[in-house]
């Protein structure tokens, strides 16, 4: 079976060279988690940081997991998130298709090319029909290593069902380099004649990846570092083939504490997971680039930074060796900051919907709300709890009206109330000032200090010890009517006690 070695040149004539290229090659099965998020992040922030090229691509290679509508999970969450991509199957580029399933033909050539070199065989024995577990394979006993290539090229011809293995050396040790992890050594007795290509003519995962990073360029390959026990047979393919060994870049693991890495499986959340939890993109994105790395000289106390700032601070030598854990409540500060340096009316449209959730009644203005809440939010689903009470006084106790650092109890509140309806129910005009200033005027006649006087105002109108905004702005937004009918209910609650 010869090769056609211009077909290969072709194919070599096309690679990019002289400038860095990543790549962010998700399996399509449905779900972007944090860990996948982060692994794409710090492809697009090494391309970007360099002026380099950031490729997308897509490995289907496992048919039995992929999930339909999962590609358009990959291409949303990229979009939110703002890591554009300069190749990939959407937008086409110089060495495509970009999708793993449509270069079947490529992967098949150059196994054979590779058995050709010595670097890999066919293998006819009954175990390869589990090949995708090679992990208990005996080498040692397998006749195919040793069969003349002609035979193992007629038995192919005469159609007898083969995988093609890689050909690891029997002897000796392998040494690759990581950016990360230094330089790794591993004996070659302890690594298996891993499969290239199966019986269906699909290829590993293993041997697609080297394929295509080598075919498309890619100067740096960073994933997680549970394929560090898989680098020395990239390494090995690399240089069967004469190739250039890219960067490697092994991060570890996204932890959801000190002995559990995150999973689905666990009910920890993707991307979108967290979305639907009321965080900001910009928040998630800040986050998870600090989930193992971090800046460095003049940038080191810092933790905010936005996309832009991220590209300029990032350097590889930041990453970790040590394994991240995920805390909920750092997320939390983090979108909290988002959140209180957003525009105000930003924030309200972000606010809107969950807002609405709770508040239906259209006399209460959205933004007006939003304005209580931006200081007083960690996550946008906190919003309709907090703000429920607008549409509807909830029930709550008496015991509420009963505060020692304001001095209050349901006697001294209810004489508070009998002087506020009146006041209130007087005031020329509905805002802000009015009602801050007839309140503090009443307070000082009252011989009371202002807490005295607001902590029954606001129960009564909110039926909330803890509310996004305080006496004042609570009535204001409720209007006059709503609110003296409130602190109506509230009085005679407390003289029936």
């Amino acid at each position: 079976m010869s090769l056609d070695k211009t077909y290969f040149e072709q194919m070599e004539a096309k690679i990019p060279h002289g400038r860095v290229r990543t790549r962010f090659a998700p399996s399509p099965t449905g779900y972007m988690h944090v860990g996948n998020l982060r692994t794409a992040l710090y492809t697009w922030l090494i391309a970007r940081s360099h002026g380099g090229d950031f490729i997308l691509r897509i490995e289907d290679t496992d048919q039995g997991r992929y999930v339909d509508g999962a590609v358009d999970v990959i291409y949303r969450t990229m979009a939110e998130c703002g890591l554009t991509h300069d190749e990939g199957p959407d937008v086409g580029g110089p060495v495509a298709p970009y999708i793993q399933s449509q270069r079947r033909d490529t992967y098949g050539k150059y196994a054979r090319l590779l058995v050709e070199k010595g670097g890999a065989y066919y293998c006819f024995c009954e175990k390869t029909e589990s090949e995708e577990d090679s992990g208990d394979f005996d080498r040692a006993a397998d006749p195919c290593r040793d069969l003349p290539l002609e035979e193992a090229e007629r038995r192919v011809a005469a159609g007898e069902p083969y995988v093609i293995r890689q050909r690891i050396p029997a002897e000796g040790v392998t040494t690759f380099h990581d950016a990360i992890f230094g330089d790794i050594t591993v004996e070659n007795s302890t690594l298996d004649d891993q499969v290239l290509m199966k019986r269906d003519g699909l290829p590993t995962y293993n041997f697609a990846n080297v394929i295509d990073d080598h075919l498309m360029g890619i100067t740096h390959v960073v994933r997680g570092s549970e394929y560090l026990s898989s680098a020395p047979k990239y390494d090995l393919l690399y240089h069967a083939f004469g190739w250039e060994v890219p960067t490697y870049v092994h991060c570890s693991p996204v932890m959801r504490d000190a002995q559990n890495k995150m999973s689905k499986r666990h009910g920890d959340p993707s991307y979108e997971d967290l979305k639907a939890q009321g965080y900001l993109t910009e928040a998630i994105l800040n986050y998870v680039a600090l989930l193992g790395w971090s800046p460095k000289g003049d940038l080191a106390e810092q933790e905010i930074f936005d996309l832009e700032g991220l590209t300029r601070a990032f350097d590889i030598t930041g990453i970790s060796k040590s394994p991240a854990i995920f805390d909920r409540a750092k997320l939390d500060h983090f979108n909290a900051v988002y959140l209180r340096s957003m525009e105000p009316a930003a924030f309200a449209r972000a606010a809107e919907p969950y807002i609405r959730q709770s508040v239906q009644n259209p006399a209460y203005d959205p933004a007006a709300i939003a304005a209580l809440l931006q200081a007083r939010c960690e996550r946008l689903t906190e919003i309709p709890e907090k703000v429920d009470f607008f549409d509807a006084l909830p029930e709550y106790p008496v015991d509420f009206y009963t505060n020692k650092k304001s001095k209050t109890n349901p006697e001294v509140c209810a004489r508070m109330l009998e002087a506020a309806i009146p006041m209130l129910e007087a005031l020329p005009d509905w805002t802000d000032e009015s009602i801050h200033d007839g309140l503090v005027n009443l307070a000082a006649s009252l011989e009371v200090k202002n807490a005295t006087l607001m902590w029954p105002v606001r129960i009564a109108a909110a039926g909330k010890l803890v509310t996004p905004g305080g006496a004042v702005e609570i009535c204001r937004i409720l209007g006059r009517e709503e609110t003296l009918r409130r602190l109506r209910q509230g009085l005679s609650m407390l003289t029936a006690c």
